[in-house]
This record gives C-alpha cells, sequence and structure tokens, in this order.
C-alpha cells in the first residue's frame, strides 16, 4: 500500500507539471496550490480579505451518528478535527469526541460487528470511490484490510452472531456489481453469491438467523429494483417483491422478528413509496403507510424484531414514526426539530435509538432518543454531540421558504429560497440558482453554511429548485426527464428565471447558476439557453457531452446511467445526446464560466471538463477552471474545499 502511493504521489506531480508546462505554452495563466495536488487556470489569487471574510464559515464541522457500543453506554460518530472525517467516540451526552482512525482519507460507511465494539469501515483513496472494507479494533486502534484492494467494494451487511458478512464487489471482472460474503478471519475466504447481469448492482439486506438464506437486493434504476430470498448453500433465489414485466421501486428492508415475513420500501401501488410487510407463506402484502402520500425514507428495526422506527420525507423535511411491528400500527414523534432525520439505529438493549439530526441552523449532529417499554412510546430525545459553528451565529442564518413556481407546461416545480434582510424598500437583491445533482435526488433543506455565506458576504438570494425528474415528488415526476423529454428540465430553469422577474425583491438582472454532477449539466445548459439572462455560472463535476460521459464513465455504472439518460449505442439516441450536449453549443454561451472538477472523478470522468473547458477557451470566452488531482466526484478534504468555496466567492463578486 506504501509503493502504492509513493507512485501515485510521483504521477501526480508529473501530471501537475504537464499541466502546468502546457497551459503557460497556450496561453492560460497556471498556479497550483496544496503542495501540488490543486492545478487551477486562470483564477485569480485570492484576495486576503476573502480568505478572513470566510474562515467562520469553512470551520463550520458536524457529527452524525454511527453506531452505539455494545452495551449502548456509547456512541461512535464521525467528524473531522484535521483535514477528512474520522471516527470518533462519545461516552456521554455532550462529552468529548475521542479520535480512533487517523486516516489520510475520509471514512466512507460504518458497521458494527456484532457481539463486539470492533467495527467495519469501508475508504476508498483520493476520491476513486474504489473503497475496501476494513476491521477496525476500537480498543487497541489495530486494523486490517478485508477485500482485495482493487476492486470496488460496499454495502457490508454482517450475520447475526458476526462470524459472517455479505458485501458487494466488482471483484470478478472489475465491472460487474456481485454479490459476495466472507468470515473476516479469513481474509481469501470471499464466495461468489450471484452474478450480476448487465446493468444491474446488488446488495445484501439481511440474514436470516442461521445465516442459511439472506434478504437481496437487485437495483436496476431510480425506478426499477427487486427483492429476492437467496439460499446461500445453493445459491438459489426467488422474487419477493417486485414484478419482472412491470417497473415498480422495492427496496428491502429487514425479517420480521420470527422470519415469517419481511419488511420493505415500494411504490407498487401507489405514486410515492410506501412501507409495507409481506408474509412469505401467504405472500400477503399488507400496506403499513397507505394514509400517508410521501416517501418512506429510513427505516430500522431493533435487535429484538419488535419495534422499528421509519421516517417520512415530507416536502423535503422529515418526520419520525415508531412502529410496533406485531400490530403494524405507528405513531409519530412529537416535539423534534424540523429538520432532516437520518442514521437510524438502535441500541442492542431496544431502549435508545440514535439518529443524526439536521436543521437550517444546525449541522448534523447526534442525538438519542430513549424510549419506553411500549412499542410506540419515546421518553427524551438528548442531543449527544455539538458541532463547531465556526463561532456564528447560526440563530440569524437565513431559513428556507418553499415556493411553487409554474412551468412551461403548467406543471408546478417546488424550490427553496434563502434571502438576507432587506435594508431598503426599494434594494433588489442578486440571485444564485443552486441546481442539484443526481438527477434522480432531490434538494432538501438541510443546514448549509455555504448558502449562509453567500447570503451573508454576497447579499444574494439563494434558490435551490426541485426540477422535473427530482426524487421525492411520485414516480411520475421522477421520469418526466427521462430519454427524449430530458432538456424538459432545462425549461423549468426557464421558468425560475420568469418567476424571478415577477418578484419585487429580486434583481433579475443579476442571477448566476451553480451545480454539481447531473446539476453540473444543468449549469451549461442553462447557460446554452439563457446567456441573454444569466450573469454567471459554476459548473462542479458537470457532464459537458451525454455520449463522450456515457462512453467513459466507469463501466460499473455505465448501463444504470443508459437508463436514465438514454443508450447512446442507440443511433436515435446518440444524435439526441449529442444535439442537446452543451460542448456542442459553445458557441451559444455568452456568460464568465467556472469548471470545477476532481481528477480521479469514477463517475463524470476529468474529460467532461477538459473539454467544455478547451472549446471555451477556443472560442475566447472567459473560463477559470480547477482540478483537483487528489478528489473525485467533489472534494471532500478541507484543504481543496476552502479554496474553491473563496473561489466561488470571488467568482461570483467580479461577475454577478
Amino acid at each position: 500500500m506504501q509503493k502504492r502511493r509513493i507512485s501515485r504521489l510521483l504521477l501526480v506531480a508529473t501530471t501537475a507539471l504537464s499541466m502546468v508546462s502546457h497551459a503557460y505554452a497556450e496561453g492560460p495563466q497556471v498556479r497550483t496550490a496544496n503542495n501540488g495536488n490543486l492545478v487551477m487556470q486562470d483564477v485569480p489569487e485570492i484576495p486576503k480579505e476573502i480568505v478572513n471574510d470566510l474562515r467562520r464559515y469553512q470551520n463550520v464541522r458536524s457529527a452524525p451518528f454511527r453506531e452505539f457500543t455494545q452495551d449502548g453506554s456509547s456512541i461512535f460518530v464521525s467528524t473531522r478535527f484535521g483535514n477528512v472525517s474520522q471516527i470518533h467516540k462519545v461516552d456521554n451526552a455532550g462529552g468529548a469526541r475521542q479520535q480512533i482512525t487517523f486516516f489520510q482519507e475520509p471514512i466512507g460507511s460504518v458497521n458494527r460487528r456484532p457481539n463486539t465494539n470492533n467495527l467495519g469501515f469501508s475508504m476508498d483513496e483520493g476520491g476513486s470511490e474504489f473503497a475496501q472494507l476494513y476491521l477496525l479494533d476500537t480498543q487497541t486502534g489495530d486494523y486490517s484490510m478485508l477485500t482485495d484492494g482493487q476492486s470496488k467494494n460496499d454495502n457490508m451487511v454482517w450475520n447475526q452472531d458476526g462470524s459472517l458478512f455479505a458485501f458487494r464487489s466488482t471483484k470478478r471482472n472489475g465491472t460487474s456489481n456481485d454479490l459476495w460474503y466472507m468470515s473476516p478471519e479469513d481474509k481469501g475466504s470471499a464466495k461468489l453469491l450471484l452474478e450480476a447481469n448487465s446493468g444491474s448492482y446488488w446488495g445484501p439486506i439481511a440474514w436470516s438467523e442461521d445465516s442459511k438464506q439472506l434478504l437481496v437486493q437487485e437495483y436496476i434504476s431510480a425506478a426499477n429494483s427487486y427483492v429476492y430470498l437467496l439460499d446461500v448453500e445453493s445459491k438459489e433465489r426467488t422474487l419477493i417483491a417486485g414484478d419482472l414485466e412491470k417497473d415498480s421501486v422495492n427496496f428491502g428492508l429487514a425479517y420480521d422478528r420470527h422470519e415469517k415475513g419481511f419488511f420493505f420500501i415500494t411504490n407498487q401501488f401507489s405514486e410515492f413509496n410506501q412501507l409495507a410487510y409481506k408474509d412469505f407463506k401467504s405472500g400477503e402484502v399488507t400496506v403499513i403507510t397507505k394514509n400517508i402520500d410521501w416517501n418512506v425514507a429510513g427505516f430500522a428495526i431493533d435487535k429484538t424484531g419488535k419495534r422499528a422506527a421509519f421516517t417520512i420525507n415530507e416536502e423535503g423535511f422529515n418526520t419520525l414514526y415508531l412502529m410496533d411491528t406485531k400490530y403494524l400500527t405507528y405513531k409519530k414523534v412529537e416535539d423534534l426539530p424540523i429538520g432532516l432525520i437520518g442514521g437510524l439505529s438502535f441500541s442492542d438493549t431496544g431502549r435508545n435509538l440514535g439518529l443524526t439530526l439536521n436543521t437550517a441552523q444546525s449541522p448534523s449532529d447526534s442525538y438519542v432518543l430513549k424510549l419506553d417499554r411500549k412499542p410506540l412510546h419515546s421518553d427524551k430525545l438528548t442531543r449527544w454531540t455539538f458541532s463547531e459553528v465556526g463561532g456564528l451565529d447560526t440563530s440569524k442564518f437565513a431559513e428556507p421558504q418553499l415556493i411553487r413556481y409554474e412551468s412551461f407546461d403548467k406543471r408546478s416545480i417546488p424550490a427553496f429560497i434563502y434571502k438576507p434582510q432587506l435594508t431598503t424598500k426599494k434594494q433588489k437583491l442578486p440571485v444564485i440558482i443552486s441546481i442539484h445533482g443526481g438527477p434522480e435526488s432531490q434538494y432538501r433543506p438541510s443546514f448549509s453554511s455555504t448558502f449562509q455565506l453567500w447570503v451573508k458576504q454576497l447579499g444574494a438570494a439563494v434558490i435551490a429548485p426541485n426540477v422535473r425528474g427530482s426524487a421525492g415528488y411520485g414516480k411520475e415526476y421522477l421520469s418526466l426527464d427521462n430519454g427524449f423529454k430530458r432538456e424538459d428540465s432545462v425549461k423549468d430553469i426557464g421558468a425560475l428565471l420568469d418567476w424571478i422577474k415577477t418578484q419585487p425583491d429580486l434583481d433579475s438582472e443579476r442571477v448566476a447558476v451553480i451545480g454539481g454532477s447531473y446539476g453540473g449539466y444543468m449549469v451549461l445548459a442553462s447557460a446554452v439557453h439563457y446567456s441573454d439572462r444569466l450573469k454567471a455560472a459554476v459548473d462542479i463535476v458537470g457532464i459537458s457531452n451525454f455520449v463522450t460521459f456515457l462512453e467513459n464513465t466507469k463501466s460499473y455504472r455505465r448501463d444504470l446511467r443508459r437508463v436514465e439518460y438514454g443508450d447512446e449505442r442507440d443511433p436515435d439516441m446518440r444524435k439526441h445526446l449529442q444535439a442537446i450536449s452543451p460542448n456542442n453549443h459553445v458557441d451559444k454561451i455568452d456568460i464568465p464560466m467556472f469548471v470545477v472538477q476532481g481528477h480521479n472523478d469514477p463517475r463524470v470522468p476529468v474529460t467532461e471538463a477538459e473539454q467544455i473547458v478547451k472549446a471555451l477557451q477556443e472560442k475566447g470566452k472567459p473560463v477559470w477552471y480547477m482540478d483537483a488531482l487528489n478528489e473525485g466526484h467533489g472534494y471532500r478534504k478541507k484543504e481543496n474545499r476552502d479554496i474553491y468555496t473563496q473561489a466561488v466567492v470571488l467568482f461570483f463578486k467580479e461577475y454577478l
């Protein structure tokens, strides 16, 4: 591993020097930062006053809940005290965070090994997403790699006694997302359970008590997934949720307490993802949340199987419910702060529920909900971590307001808006439109020091729309941008620009767009179609050409993206994808552009950024370019994020 790291550092240095030399020969002004890992073309030096003004916003932390200890007296969280997030242990509410991992890369998933305090976790290098699985002794700090060090591995699920774990891996051929299992004591014991077909992802959900069966998940797309019951020895599988003749969402959750059935999420009976239970013997399905017309988002079940908890995504905000698994009844937990709830996990005793809570005025912190003996009753919610907010007074942060505006086809589009206090009635605010990625994702009103920074330092209103194709609003809405309808979502941005023009406190002459991944495509497409109505655009790891993106994205995810965007091998679709690709319409882009990329990005390859930057430069268009050689799909290292954030503020100050 050390040899690989040294070789990689040499490659990074060589690449940086090559890019610098090439750029100087061609014309752009190039500089580097962070030991050569951050390469910038035509990005001006950041003035000291911007660095100083933003320092507090860049020192906000979070501490999401990860696991309880075996006895439930302490919790594990992840937080950052250096450059990246690591695992910490907290022994009491409000207590000190004791760091127990010290890696140069951020920790991914965390799964406590049953009947111990040892933790399984995932970690990649440089944002490559080729994560390996590890086992950590939390007492000594010793750890070992469990996987092969080369393939992509994730979705670690322990059996009930901790003797085995199942996981997803590309180990077989580097491409297929197969299902494997192994003993952590025998690193060479990994056995293949299921081979994935082209375009499918297999993943484990839960082991039976005797470890002879597994609930497993097959994921095809955001609109199509199945649940199977797998015999571990014979490898025979039985479809138990989903219809092979008709697309539907089906996510497995857990066995019931006697393994006579299982819980799952499905949209077979509704526009929304509902919580359901299926009896193995009768095949009867009971829809538990049939009276809630919103998506079920999170779920956890206690060790006894008597009680469960789930969350509902209601217009972007979460509500929490407790459920009696015997009677399939549920009750809302009242008096929780309004925000986002995640990371649900019961202690082994079943008397405490751990969760992460995030609000518009507080970052993600860990909480513990004390539970009554009765399944539907809870006692007290206690905040266990109090993350630093850089000395900012978050009570004065702008709170998001939900708005809806009408698009070209009369459809109502939801969006959240953050606005500073107006100093005069005649003042008009510049606007920053932030477009989420996915596209099967959803902007949800979480704590955002970045948004608050723009509101405070730039005096800007920030609008985050959930254009068609976003999750959270039903399966019809999710599919409205698929295939040949791709640019309908871009028209939703045009409709938002129309709405801005009608608002007396918003300046329609000063509007910028920013977005990452698919949101980066939306930014580029908006620049193509609406340059006459925009002032600036920031494209972060965005798709500039759908054909080259599909041809160059990592093979293990290519077919998944073809389902969403269209198959570039089909001549008609290829023609359409080229027609809507922004790099084929650079002549229509007439606003300054800032392109941000991670060099190791496996999802949207660096070539997508390079080709749009080159095309803009050849046309003489103003473009800043930032490429982090030690990052992937977004910036995870604080030193890179800091300079990126400062540069975005400088870009907006100059052009907005």
